[in-house]
């Protein structure tokens, strides 16, 4: 077995800085920081979204109670009406779509640094259908998935 050079910490510290100062330069963290000041800007986002704070929590109440509670349904149409409106809203579309570019970069990035390191690593997604390898708990055990390539 080969003996492998040890890594200066500072250099690799150096580095990262140096990574994360080049991500917070790319199109994916600008085109996100201006959809998030157009969202925060927006009009009738601010006046929906203290509304939707608020069904929410009634929403998560009723939701204890489930079925059973007795304004079970009209607070979920409410609550189901409330977050499509928000949802339909160009700018949260806009944010959205940025969010997830911004996030892919980012998975990206991880997923480069772990393969570099070993392919068995697991790296977070917020997103299921970027690789497979994002998925599963990685040890082969009741959820049927394996660490091992497949051939």
């Amino acid at each position: 077995m080969e003996a492998m050079e040890s890594v200066d910490m500072a250099q690799l510290i150096i580095e990262a800085s140096d990574l994360s100062a080049m991500i917070n330069q790319s199109l994916e963290v600008e085109t996100y920081l201006q959809a998030k000041s157009a969202l925060d800007q927006d009009p009738e986002y601010r006046r929906l979204l203290p509304a939707f704070t608020k069904k929410k929590t009634e929403y998560e109440e009723v939701q204890r109670f489930g079925k059973y509670h007795p304004d079970f349904s009209r607070v979920s149409a409410e609550m189901r009406e409330l977050k499509r409106s928000v949802e339909m809203l160009d700018t949260v579309q806009a944010f959205k779509r940025a969010e997830n570019d911004l996030d892919e970069l980012l998975y990206h990035v991880g997923r480069t640094i772990a393969d570099a390191v070993s392919d068995t690593i697991k790296v977070p997604s917020n997103n299921p259908f970027l690789e497979a390898k994002a998925s599963g708990c990685g040890t082969g055990g009741s959820c049927g998935c394996s660490t091992k390539k497949k051939k």
